[in-house]
C-alpha cells in the first residue's frame, strides 16, 4: 500500500461493504488500487464539488462512519448529493438524516444552491425517510431503472430547495445571522 492508498482503507472498505453495494445498486466491488486511481481523478476535479466526512459523535472520541458529497453544475446553480454510511451501526439511528441536513445546510448557505436533488433505490425505505426528515421531496420515480438483490426495482428522484430546509442554519447560527 503507498502512502495514498492508506488513508482511503476505511472508506474503501464501507465502499465494498455488501449493504452499501446493494444500496447504490452496484454490480461489482472495487479493488484498492482502482478505488485509489478513480479518486485520484476525482480529487484534480474538486471545483465542482464538496465532500465530507461523516463523524459518530455518540461514543467518547468522534468515529468517521461514512461520506456525504454533492456534486456541483455551476451553471444551473444545482447539484446531485450522495451519501455513503459505511458501518451498519450508523444506520438507523439519525446519523444519516443529520449528515444531510448538514450537507444540505452548507448547499444551500454556503455554495448557494437553488437546488439539490438525488436518486435512490425504491426499496432503500430507510434512506427515503432520512431524506425526507433532513428537507427532501419526492419529485419522480424512474421505473424499473435499478437493481435491488437482483430485481429490477424503482429509483424515487427527490429534491430539495432553500425553502423546503428545515433549519435552523447551522451556518448562520455560527455565523451569528439566525
Amino acid at each position: 500500500m503507498g502512502p495514498r492508498a492508506r488513508p482511503l482503507g476505511p472508506y474503501w472498505r464501507w465502499e465494498q461493504n455488501p449493504q452499501v453495494l446493494v444500496g447504490y445498486g452496484q454490480q461489482t466491488p472495487e479493488s484498492l488500487q482502482e478505488r485509489t486511481e478513480g479518486l485520484g481523478h476525482q480529487l484534480r476535479r474538486t471545483d465542482n464539488q464538496a465532500r465530507f466526512t461523516v463523524y459518530d459523535l455518540a461514543g467518547g472520541a468522534p468515529t468517521a462512519v461514512g461520506t456525504t458529497a454533492f456534486q456541483v453544475d455551476h451553471r444551473h446553480r444545482i447539484a446531485e448529493y450522495f451519501i455513503l454510511l459505511g458501518d451498519a451501526a450508523s444506520r438507523g439511528c439519525g446519523i444519516g438524516t443529520e449528515a444531510t441536513r448538514l450537507t444540505l445546510d452548507y448547499a444551500f448557505h454556503i455554495t448557494n444552491l437553488a437546488c439539490v436533488h438525488l436518486t435512490v433505490l425504491a426499496p432503500n425505505v430507510g434512506a427515503v425517510r432520512a431524506y425526507e426528515k433532513a428537507g427532501f421531496r419526492h419529485v419522480g420515480l424512474r421505473r424499473q431503472s435499478g437493481y435491488w438483490l437482483g430485481e429490477r426495482v424503482d429509483e424515487v428522484i427527490m429534491d430539495a430547495i432553500p425553502a423546503d430546509f428545515p433549519g435552523p442554519s447551522a451556518i448562520k447560527q455560527q455565523l451569528g445571522k439566525q
